[in-house]
């Protein structure tokens, strides 16, 4: 019986005469460049779409790590530029308050005591605004080195003072804290007094004014340094309301915290060279009370 199909050339008898077709159309176009167009046909067409599409997935996710590695590039230099920002603007508190009679200079600076060079910024986490305890939680504690009695400023002057450290974190009572007060003096004619907080409205009162003491509105109060605790010349407040009432000893003056008790989200902790003597906590006798006396 005859088969239905007859057999074909063998694999490697097709496999020479491809292999010799090959090298025909290759020396000839090698010599008169026939295949030049088709050639460029399938580059277009062909080729390009095909490499393009393979490439697309290597692309994508080269883009997206770009696109990642220049997000966080941009979030760490924006913390970069707000901390340098912010220290800068607390080293210029200082500049308004040394702007003093140059023949008092070198006294005072010889005199008061010097702030160290060591700063941390903080963010807060809490803020409690309860006019019978103005406090903030900062996300700093022990870990980093922060100690019961460490002055807090923000970039405009003093918020207050760390009274409680945990591991890694901290409360600060607010300068206007009605338990709080703060040694200071009037920075135009150095008039030492204490600034308490009053809680409602943030608030400072200076008490036991005499009424023939030289003090006007608008007077800038910084810190004295008395107390060991707060560096000196830091500005706390300004003078708002002076009220001589007839027949009393004192006048009542009120000031306003030049600190942004309720806006600032970022502050600054400060270490003093006598941070050894500040750093031990208020006693149970001492109370809250007398925090920054």
């Amino acid at each position: 019986m005859q088969p239905l199909f007859l057999p074909g050339p063998s694999v490697t008898f097709r496999a020479i005469v491809l292999l010799a077709a090959s090298v025909v159309v290759m020396v000839a176009d090698h010599r008169w460049q026939h295949l030049e167009s088709m050639r460029g046909v399938l580059e277009s067409y062909i080729i390009y779409p095909l490499r393009y599409t393979i490439n697309l997935p290597i692309d994508f996710f080269r883009w997206a790590d770009q696109g990642l590695s220049s997000q966080q590039f941009l979030l760490e230099e924006n913390a970069r530029l707000k901390e340098q920002q912010l220290r800068a603007q607390v080293s210029l508190q200082k500049i308004s308050v040394l702007e003093r009679e140059n023949d008092r200079l070198r006294e005072m600076l010889g005199a008061q005591p010097k702030v160290g060079e060591r700063m941390l910024v903080a963010e807060l986490l809490v803020i409690d605004l309860d006019p019978n305890r103005q406090q903030v939680v900062i996300n700093k504690g022990s870990n980093q080195g922060v100690y019961i009695g460490q002055p807090v400023i923000d970039a405009w002057g003093v918020m207050g003072q760390v009274i409680h450290v945990a591991d890694s974190s901290a409360t600060a009572m607010l300068i206007s804290d009605p338990n709080h007060a703060i040694p200071v003096q009037i920075n135009r004619n150095e008039l030492r007094t204490t600034a308490f907080g009053l809680g409602c409205g943030g608030q400072l009162e200076l008490r036991h004014i005499p009424h023939n003491a030289d003090i006007e509105p608008g007077d800038l109060l910084v810190t004295s340094g008395l107390g060991g605790r707060f560096p000196a010349n830091y500005p706390v407040g300004r003078i708002v309301e002076i009220d001589r009432p007839v027949g009393e000893t004192f006048a009542r003056v009120i000031a306003e915290p030049v600190a942004h008790l309720d806006r600032s989200r970022e502050v600054l902790l400060v270490w003093r060279e006598e941070a050894a003597i500040m750093n031990t906590e208020i006693s149970p006798t001492q109370g809250p009370a007398n925090a920054g006396k």
